[in-house]
């Protein structure tokens, strides 16, 4: 027997979406909506957040300019270009032909496999930091290990450091090491997208292509590579927008603090000091608006790249 609610509690179906809809809504304005909203209105302030609210006053555009005369914004930002590229680059060129072959070589065990390159992206940061910070270690590290086996190699001896590597000392050599973890952590990431990706090409497509002679490598180039257009310009997308917002890993290496020179200090984390270590909210909001319109720019600049021209 079912039991009737009271009037007061029975819902109109008029107005039940809106009242599932209400904990996102209120979580989103919350946590989503009002911080963004509070950020642009902080950058047209001078706030020390130690003296409270009243001690907010208005500056108009003064902490843009301070952003765009500071030179070490600039060479954040400079830092942060150089990561993206060493590390976003590389991540597509590895995972799309590892992605192919995968899709074509592993049936029964494929998701072991991908499970496996899957791992690192969901890795937490603290075990992240432990293993890179072992693995970089002057003197004890794997990477300075197996490099001092390699100068035994006639030819590979010769270009390679002829001493143990002071990868997060070095200014010259942390940036190599930053990319190496970005690269290490999310290559798994895109090629799980791609083999996705692989997975909806109709296979007629390779067996015409077959019956007409065309080999694997004319299959990949003229089959594969323009159906993963779409994917490609989704994951460049994600590569751009994740490197210039780089702050975990170069964080999580330096200690916070950017490292020797201030070599591996991207935007994200001058901001982070902006805000945190100088007490200037104002100058950090203002330069993280100023990413922010980098971001869409170059982020406008990839989907003209991967328009096609009938478009």
């Amino acid at each position: 027997m079912r039991l009737a609610l009271p009037s007061w509690m029975r819902l109109s179906p008029r107005y039940a979406p809106y009242a599932l809809l209400a904990p996102f809504l209120l979580l989103f304005v919350v946590f989503g909506l009002f911080p963004l909203l509070f950020s642009l209105y902080l950058s047209f302030h001078s706030w020390e957040p130690t003296s409270g609210l009243a001690a907010m006053h208005w500056v108009g555009l003064d902490n843009f300019r301070f952003a765009l005369a500071d030179e070490w914004f600039w060479k954040s930002l400079r830092t942060t270009g150089w990561l993206a590229l060493a590390s976003g680059l590389p991540q597509h060129l590895v995972a799309i032909p590892l992605a192919t072959f995968i899709h074509l070589a592993f049936r029964r065990w494929r998701n072991v496999v991908i499970g496996a390159y899957f791992l690192p992206y969901i890795t937490s940061s603290v075990a992240i930091a432990i293993l890179f910070s072992s693995l970089f270690s002057t003197d004890y590290g794997l990477i300075n290990l197996a490099l001092s086996h390699l100068r035994d190699w006639p030819l590979l001896g010769s270009l390679l450091p002829p001493g143990a590597v002071d990868w997060l000392n070095d200014p010259d050599s942390l940036k190599p090491a930053i990319a190496t973890l970005v690269f290490w952590r999310y290559v798994g990431f895109n090629v799980v997208l791609y083999l996705a990706a692989l997975q909806t090409i109709p296979p007629d497509l390779y067996e015409a292509a077959t019956m007409d002679g065309a080999g694997r490598f004319q299959q990949f180039f003229h089959i594969t590579l323009p159906s993963l257009r779409p994917m490609i310009f989704f994951g460049v997308t994600l590569s751009i927008i994740g490197g210039l917002q780089l702050f975990e890993e170069p964080f999580i290496l330096t200690g916070g603090k950017g490292g020797s020179d201030q070599a591996g200090m991207t935007a994200a984390v001058y901001l982070y000091r902006n805000a945190f270590d100088f007490n200037d909210f104002g100058a950090a909001s203002a330069m993280s608006w100023l990413l922010f319109l980098i971001v869409a720019g170059l982020t406008w600049l990839t989907h003209r790249a991967f328009r096609r021209k009938d478009d």
